[in-house]
């Protein structure tokens, strides 16, 4: 197994919407995995994010407006606190691993400049396993959600859209990647991570001559990873 899977990170954040200039954080989970796949360490945060939570967020990850003003806590000291936990993990050489990276790690950006911390600068390395299974298994049939690579690698996916079962579970697909297909990787992180700048950005290119051609000739998509 290529040895960058020993010890990761996993992050993930559950928010109010799909845009990362506009969203906010609403739960979030950092935790840390051995090499068995097995959490050592977990923070768990539940954020009151200061606005409403729109139904069809809740509709995704069960936390509504009221739950989040009664039990959350105050949305600036969490980023500073999510944001700690990133850094502390990256200034220890440990990778991690968020499923399409910069949806999260831009939202978590943008939330640091909304509440004056200080963002992570350029967070290296990262693990993103949705960019990783597309680039080594590219013609494979069907969705690339986080549900779908959890069930292809095999992997435990109890609640979708808690933001700790997700974490986790990108975790574990990761890992899988690395035993499956750890003979095409590099057995370093910081090499991983800058396989990942060049296909991420490969890939939103074919995204985009695909949605030009059959939907929409001026579509953009954005190949910047793992911040946009």
């Amino acid at each position: 197994m290529s040895n960058w899977s020993d010890t990761l990170a996993v992050f993930d954040l559950e928010t109010t919407g799909i845009d990362v200039e506009t969203s906010r954080i609403v739960s979030a989970t950092v935790a840390i995995l051995d090499a068995a796949g097995v959490v050592t360490e977990r923070t768990d945060w539940l954020v009151n994010p200061g606005v409403e939570i729109p139904m069809q967020a809740t509709a995704v990850h069960k936390i509504t407006t009221e739950h989040a003003v009664t039990h959350g806590a105050d949305a600036a000291s969490s980023v500073a606190e999510i944001v700690s936990a990133l850094r502390r993990a990256l200034e220890q050489g440990i990778p991690v691993v968020a499923y399409n990276a910069p949806y999260d790690f831009t939202l978590l950006n943008r939330e640091a400049r909304r509440h004056a911390v200080a963002p992570l600068d350029s967070p290296t390395p990262v693990i993103d396993p949705l960019v990783i299974d597309k680039a080594v298994d590219r013609y494979r049939k069907g969705k690339r959600t986080l549900e779908a690579a959890s069930a292809f690698y095999e992997v435990v996916l109890d609640a979708a859209h808690d933001s700790g079962a997700d974490a986790i579970a990108a975790g574990h697909v990761a890992q899988a990647i690395a035993r499956v297909h750890g003979g095409k990787l590099p057995t370093t992180a910081a090499e991983l991570h800058e396989l990942q700048v060049s296909w991420s950005r490969e890939q939103a290119e074919s995204f985009q001559s695909y949605m030009r051609r059959e939907r929409d000739p001026s579509f953009v998509a954005d190949g910047g990873w793992p911040e946009r």
